[in-house]
């Protein structure tokens, strides 16, 4: 019964294949006769043969595990089956020794299973599966072998003895044939990595016939972008070394020499569509390098373009002219009718997380629709980039007539979700550390999901995400954010912040490179000046109290005196504490083409933040901001080099005025060696007569720039993630645009002037000097000259987290500005 219901799926199809038979394939399965069989139904061994090669069925029988023995003969012109099932039941299959791989992951790959019959061909091909497993998974030294346990009931069990061995890896990779990079750049791209002393640690150094394909596939992608048209991988050769230890990879390539684009034109074969309406689209002209990328940009945009106009069967061919002599290309995108051919079916595979609507909804066309190579191809790039699977395949085959196509997707599931212990620590916040939970495919819908709860030395919160990334089922990534967080005093910071709130988004793909996110935030904040032992920034109560044009004698005061030493918040400060809500709208503008998200080469990224606030609330402002980073590979191996300009402007409105915490309040985030908060204007008051530094007030504007060199370092693998930077900065930060007489909140009447409220006079060390005016501040730094600086940086890309270690040293600077060479930056997830 159990082989019975096993085969119940083969034999219904079967059964629908023999009603679409001939009746001469009717009557050979009549002609069927199966003799020896007492376990397995006759007409289930039957179904074997029905259409089918007689050959291949018995093979498929084999494969069953279910006979030992299978023979065939002819009687009276019936086909006669023999069979000898194999006695021995299964009562459990068990894995000894194994510690690398799970044994969850072996039972999925055997066939043998517990309730099932026991064959010694199928044990022994079981272990070559297993085998293969290893393989896969670095240690293709690994032994394999099988017995069988008696169990009292009449059954078996089949236990596969493994001896691991160690880990062979791939322990060098070579090129030949290449001239125009070299091979260190080659072996730089690619996933796999050879192995050294983080081959305990890491995985990508295992040999893997599949991403070592994936990796041919990069370096010829490399190659087309960099103009070199008739490039191509020859050969790709794996061979095991016994005397290393591991795998050598040869992979043998011919260059050719690159091309630029001596023309760039569209061709229409169609009738209704226009050539000249389609050169919007192109991406690459005339004087430009061939760009493999760009030509592939070209034919996708081209597609969707003429499927709008309502030709479903319209293909874009690239056509390259090159003459060799001059090394040039001319390139045509030919608009012509494709076959007619529609898809019938799309099976999905594989997916036993992932809802087959989230993988349905990455392709641009459906069942039913014309089928169109550059879009489903375009659904596969995608499908890879989601980060659910670990291998997406797309292939087709033949539907039920020669006009129907049916499209089948294998996907590999991978783990979405992660629970982390994160600390770190930064110059601004101090010691941290952070608790988060994440899925990136929630329930199998596609859906991110986080919560996070850090923390710090000088800060606290709590944080939760959501995004939907096919908001109404359209290509909108729709979400929410909500959080709590507490950032207290500290050096740099001489007041506490509360802030709650949420923000709402959504993100709307304009191209494959520009994004419009526009959002609305609202939140309360709550700022207070704390007055304690370890931070007495408000312990000086209402100096302007004192009479005006008094002498302040010392020592005639000391607690007065004292307290302006100690880091007195500015009355800027301590008027702006109180609480606040912000209701806000605004949007993100930005475009990125970078080769490489987290370890960009060449590309551009840039986006434009935008918020208006005063939709209720108390805060009323406009704030923009611009970044924009534009990187470039060098002459030499994998030296990068990277300029940076950006912006910012802040500007209030109606009748509320800027409060100081919506400042900009910037320091080592535009010129690195300034302190955080160590550029631009400052309560200068008491700094004039105390060693302290004054409390940063913030600026309305901003603008600065920055140019970066990043190189590996010699002699050092990859793997480590290490970066040599080298840098320059400049920028400037001002207009404050708050006010300097506070006379009232000192204890004068409204509209007393500073001049009216007189100074305090004291002696210091014998010289009498003013120490602060009565409810009025004096503001420095405020000024648009330019602060710069010079430094290097190591930047490490850590398993564990990115750090980055920055030295730096200004080489101008305004007399109130704070310094701190160095900086240092970093986090850990274990």
């Amino acid at each position: 019964m159990k082989f019975r219901q096993a085969l119940l799926g083969r034999s219904a199809a079967a059964a629908i294949l023999v009603a679409g038979l001939a009746s001469s394939s009717a009557a050979l399965a009549e002609s069927v006769v199966v003799q020896g069989n007492h376990r397995v139904d006759s007409e289930t061994i039957s179904s074997y043969f029905v259409g089918n090669d007689p050959n291949e069925a018995v093979k498929k029988l084999y494969e069953t595990g279910y006979f030992s023995d299978v023979k065939l003969t002819r009687a009276g012109g019936k086909l006669v089956v023999h069979v000898v099932e194999n006695s021995q039941q299964i009562n459990h299959v068990v894995f000894v020794g194994n510690s690398k791989v799970k044994a969850e992951d072996l039972t999925k790959e055997v066939r043998l299973q517990s309730g099932g019959a026991f064959s010694e061909s199928a044990a022994q091909a079981d272990v070559q599966r297993i085998s293969d497993v290893y393989r896969r998974a670095g240690r293709s030294g690994a032994q394999v072998s099988f017995h069988t346990v008696p169990v009292p009931n009449g059954t078996v069990d089949v236990v596969y003895d493994i001896q691991e061995g160690d880990k062979t890896g791939v322990k060098e990779i070579r090129f030949i044939g290449n001239q125009a990079f070299s091979t260190s750049k080659l072996v730089g791209m690619m996933e796999t990595t050879e192995m050294n002393y983080l081959s305990w640690f890491k995985s990508s150094d295992v040999y893997d016939p599949d991403r070592i394909a994936k990796d041919a596939e990069i370096i010829r992608r490399y190659y087309l972008k960099n103009g070199y048209a008739d490039f191509h991988v020859t050969g790709v050769d794996a061979t095991y070394d016994p005397s290393q230890g591991g795998y050598v990879i040869t992979i043998s390539v011919e260059e050719g020499l690159p091309y630029t684009v001596s023309s760039a034109v569209v061709e229409s074969r169609l009738r209704g569509v226009n050539a000249a309406l389609l050169e919007g689209d192109l991406r690459i002209h005339a004087g430009d390098v061939y760009n493999g990328d760009l030509v592939d940009k070209t034919v996708e945009a081209m597609t969707r373009d003429v499927g709008k106009q309502g030709y479903a069967f319209t293909t874009i061919r690239p056509r390259g002219d090159k003459n060799p002599a001059t090394h040039t290309i001319d390139l045509a995108f030919v608009a012509e009718d494709g076959p007619r051919v529609y898809i019938e079916r799309i099976n999905i595979h594989g997916n036993t997380a992932t809802r087959d609507y989230v993988i349905r909804r990455e392709f641009d066309i459906g069942e039913g629709d014309a089928y169109n190579k550059v879009l489903i191809d375009k659904a596969e790039k995608r499908l890879n980039a989601l980060g659910f699977f670990k291998k997406v395949k797309i292939a087709n085959e033949q539907g039920s007539s020669s006009d129907r196509v049916i499209i089948d997707v294998d996907v590999e599931e991978q783990s979405t979700g992660s629970f982390s212990v994160s600390g770190g620590y930064s110059t601004t916040e101090g010691f941290l550390a952070e608790v988060s939970i994440s899925q990136s495919n929630f329930m199998g819908r596609g859906e991110y999901v986080r919560t996070a709860i850090s923390v710090g030395q000088y800060a606290k919160g709590i944080e939760l995400n959501y995004t939907e990334p096919f908001f109404l089922d359209q290509r909108l990534a729709a979400g929410f954010d909500v959080y709590s967080k507490m950032s207290q005093a500290s050096n740099w910071q001489y007041y506490n912040n509360w802030v709650t709130g949420g923000t709402l988004r959504l993100g709307v793909p304009v191209t494959d490179e520009i994004t419009f996110a526009p959002r609305y935030t609202g939140y309360f904040s709550r700022m207070t000046i704390p007055n304690t032992s370890s931070r007495p920034y408000n312990d000086c109560g209402d100096l302007g109290l004192y009479n005006a044009g008094n002498n302040y004698v010392a020592g005639a005061y000391p607690d007065q005196y004292s307290c302006l030493s100690n880091g007195e918040a500015s009355l800027a400060l301590k008027q702006a504490a109180g609480n606040w809500v912000t209701s806000m709208v605004g949007y993100t503008l930005s475009y990125t083409d970078l080769d490489n998200l987290r370890d960009p080469h060449n590309g551009i990224t840039a986006n434009l933040k935008q918020d208006f606030a005063g939709l209720g609330g108390d805060s009323q402002f406009i704030r923009t901001t611009g970044d924009l980073r534009y990187y470039h590979e060098l002459y030499f191996d994998n030296v990068v080099g990277m300029a940076r300009v950006q912006g910012g402007n802040i500007t209030g409105w109606g009748n509320q005025p800027l409060r100081i915490v919506d400042n900009f309040n910037l320091g080592s985030s535009l010129v690195r060696g300034f302190a955080p908060g160590g550029i631009g204007p400052r309560d200068i008051t008491n700094a004039q007569w105390f060693s302290t530094a004054g409390n940063a007030l913030g600026g309305t504007s901003y603008y600065g720039g920055s140019l970066e060199v990043q190189s590996p370092i010699w002699g050092i693998p990859k793997d480590i993630g290490l970066k040599l930077a080298v840098f320059a900065d400049a920028g400037t930060l001002f207009g404050y645009k708050g006010g300097t007489n506070f006379v009232t909140y000192a204890g004068y009447p409204a509209g007393t002037s500073c001049a009216a409220a007189g100074s305090k006079i004291g002696s210091v060390n014998g010289v009498v000097q003013p120490v602060t005016q009565a409810g009025c501040i004096q503001v420095g730094g405020d000024t648009t000259a330019l602060r710069s600086s010079v430094g290097v940086g190591l930047i490490w890309a850590s398993p564990m987290g990115p750090i980055r270690f920055n030295y730096a040293f200004a080489t101008s600077k305004n007399q109130w500005d704070v310094l701190q060479q160095f900086s240092f930056s970093g986090g850990t997830t274990f």
